[in-house]
């Protein structure tokens, strides 16, 4: 197994350098060669979309493919959207290597989304509503109401929504209020005058995060049986002049604001990452607006108030034909007593070999690595570790990163109790993934409260390896154990995620696990490792070199095979090598679930390159990289993506399966993603997606049902 370079050496050698090793023939830098990365990271939620008319998916599930595709948006918008206004209104207008400017994919964005947000409504009103009410699951329209349902919503709504709503009426002393973000509002047109005299014509009703967005119908008023809802917003839409009374109501209308919710520390300036973000957070729902959704029958001089009052333009305007905050469906599509409807329930595997005991879980791990693919195999061996170590006598020490855990975390229990126990517990908390920020700062007390040494990382690079290591007197001498994953310690998302886990006590690999921690908790010069690939030191660098090599022996007549399996594909020094080994030759596979800004396929350039994405009932999360290197085969698994914020500014570890029986399973279940032909879609030369189906006489391939048939229970 080729070691990993140390962090002197890549200090020595630039990445560019190893890429740039002999002439150009082609020009890497022509935009025609690259995808737009927004462009291709929409073209992903369009095929999230796509699963809610795939009718091999049982009903509720297409459901929740469409709710995603309306979660994955809102991110988009307040992520991704948000950067590129923001580029334009401060004049840093970043052209990428696809030389698209800001402005031009916005325009382009707004032209797609407009298109697939009413091709999502379609869907939800023609397709899957009349799907769902003939199985028994009704979304109640307010002209299809019963006299004994209004009867029971007139009551609900005295009881339920008039005492918490706090209508606006907009006059000078009430000015237009500030709305947080993705809230469900009405904006209400009135006649008549108030008991003040006041005749302002309009007003605002934000709706409570308090109350449910849907509301289910008690059977005893629902003679037709099965289980009927209905949206909040139809219950204040029928009861909107109880609010206003003795004032006609005109119109009522749905609408749902947008912002900017990326957080923005000036690391340099930070004194306290903790006390900087817990600000931030204070004022994130409250960021710049992005877009507005708002219901296809509101008046176009009222919608375009409300434009007006945001800020935003026509192309920022999105009618639709239905509920403006669709996520909140999500709780139907795990409704009792329809499970026909839903994804058939399974129980991940334990693996032979492992002892169903806890405590004779690292005897097992000294024998040897242990491999594990969620959810198709059980997390419970990873908790069980941690779980077993607090409780050891033996164990000194235990460290551990948490990126994203969950709120109540098995893991974090364990640590709490190690630490109480009166052991050495280490955690790095990136108290800056993404909209965990705040779960994970009340962990970090919690762990801190308990006794434990909590550090937040690095300032300026994210944290998101998944390390933990376990520190234990064994007679006279000191055995290091260890966790490394591709994906997050969080028990619910085992189960949703597609990752890797390895569990091992390798002296090497533990010893490099061991110096991560201490560059993460301490300070010093890069130490250098010997197995392990880290970022940003030596994982980009070291890849590149494995590429090249793979690259030399193609040039020389050998075979020479890559399969790459992450979720994003967009720094341009790896698609270059990526490009390069191609034009040697190379046999190149990839399975890349979402952004992928490198064009396959194209002659004389990247021919030798396949694409593929997996969009199925799991969430493919797992990071692979496989050379076939002359015979002697190589697996890494890593937590990091192909991406410039993944090899540059985060912390991020890729590791060696070295195992031959488990190398040659890992290619093995690489492979079956690479002959999926009902749940994968290939990435054409012009950026669309074509949907993989089986040929004439073709037997259906279906990698996550394989994995689930071969490693489940």
């Amino acid at each position: 197994m080729q070691q990993a370079s140390s962090a002197g050496e890549a200090a020595g050698t630039s990445v560019e350098a190893i890429v740039e090793q002999k002439p150009l023939l082609t020009d890497y830098n022509n935009p025609e060669y690259y995808i737009n990365r927004e462009l291709s990271h929409l073209n992903f939620n369009i095929r999230v979309l796509d699963q809610a008319l795939n009718d091999e998916h049982p009903l509720l599930e297409r459901l929740r493919f469409l709710l995603i595709f309306s979660s994955n948006m809102d991110e988009f918008f307040e992520i991704r959207v948000a950067g590129l206004k923001q580029q334009i209104e401060f004049a840093r207008e970043q052209v990428g290597l696809d030389g698209m400017p800001p402005s031009e994919v916005l325009k382009e964005i707004s032209r797609l989304t407009h298109q697939q947000v009413e091709r999502q409504y379609n869907i939800l009103n023609e397709v899957l509503f009349p799907a769902l009410r003939e199985q028994g699951i009704h979304f109640v329209r307010r002209s299809e109401l019963t006299d004994a349902q209004r009867s029971w919503i007139r009551t609900y709504f005295f009881q339920e929504v008039m005492p918490i709503v706090s209508p606006i009426g907009l006059d000078p002393a009430h000015p237009f209020p500030r709305l947080a973000n993705k809230i469900l509002n009405f904006i209400v047109e009135l006649d008549g005058k108030d008991a003040f005299g006041r005749e302002t014509g309009m007003a605002i009703i934000p709706a409570p995060r308090s109350l449910p967005r849907l509301v289910r119908l008690p059977p005893h008023i629902c003679p037709d049986g099965g289980d009927h809802f209905l949206f909040l917003s139809s219950i204040i839409h029928q009861h909107a002049e109880d609010l206003f009374p003795g004032m006609i109501v005109k119109g009522c209308y749905q609408f749902r604001l947008t912002r900017n919710s990326d957080l923005s520390l000036e690391d340099d300036d930070v004194e306290d990452l903790a006390t900087a973000l817990q600000g931030e957070l204070l004022s994130r729902r409250y960021g710049d607006a992005v877009r507005l959704e708002v219901v296809d029958n509101c008046p176009r001089y009222l919608s375009e108030f409300l434009l007006n009052q945001f800020g935003l333009t026509e192309d920022e305007r999105y009618e639709i034909n239905g509920p403006v905050n669709l996520t909140r469906l999500f709780d139907v599509c795990d409704i009792e007593n329809h499970e026909e409807k839903q994804f058939t329930p399974f129980t991940p595997g334990y693996p032979k070999g492992l002892p169903t005991k806890s405590d004779r879980l690292l005897d097992t791990i000294a024998k040897g690595d242990v491999l594990l693919m969620h959810p198709f195999q059980s997390f419970t061996p990873v908790v069980d570790l941690l779980r077993q170590s607090a409780k050891d006598p033996q164990v000194l020490a235990i460290k551990q990163t948490l990126y994203r855990t969950g709120s109540r975390s098995q893991m974090v229990d364990a640590l709490v109790e190690a630490a109480r126990h009166g052991k050495e517990v280490t955690v790095v908390v990136e108290i800056r993934a993404r909209f965990d920020e705040e779960e994970n700062l009340k962990l970090a007390r919690r762990l801190q409260e308990a006794g434990a040494i909590v550090v937040y990382g690095v300032v300026g690079y994210k944290t998101h390896s998944k390390l933990m290591l376990i520190v234990r007197r064994e007679g006279r001498k000191i055995v290091r154990y260890a966790h490394l994953g591709t994906g997050n310690y969080h028990a619910k998302n085992a189960r949703l995620y597609t990752d890797y886990s390895l569990l091992t006590c390798d002296p090497d690999l533990t010893s490099d696990v061991h110096k991560v921690f201490q560059q993460l908790t301490g300070m010093g010069k890069a130490m250098r490792v010997k197995k392990l690939l880290h970022a940003p030191f030596t994982l980009k660098k070291g890849l590149i070199e494995r590429i090249n090599h793979e690259a030399e022996r193609a040039k020389n007549g050998e075979k020479a095979h890559i399969i790459i399996k992450v979720n994003s594909v967009t720094e341009p020094v790896m698609i270059k090598a990526l490009y390069k080994a191609s034009q040697a030759g190379v046999k190149i596979d990839m399975v890349v679930r979402g952004i992928c800004c490198l064009r396959p396929g194209i002659v004389g350039l990247s021919e030798n390159i396949r694409v593929f994405s997996i969009v199925g009932r799991f969430l493919e999360h797992t990071r692979v990289f496989y050379f076939y290197n002359g015979g002697d085969e190589q697996v890494l698994c890593a937590s990091a993506d192909l991406m410039i914020r993944n090899l540059d500014k985060r912390v991020e570890t890729c590791f060696p399966v070295e195992n031959p029986k488990l190398v040659i399973r890992i290619r093995r279940e690489l492979e079956s993603y690479l002959s999926d032909n009902t749940r994968s879609w290939t990435l054409l030369p012009d950026g669309t997606y074509d949907r993989k189906h089986p040929v004439r006489n073709q037997k259906e391939r279906n990698a996550q049902q394989f994995l689930l048939e071969t490693l489940s229970n």
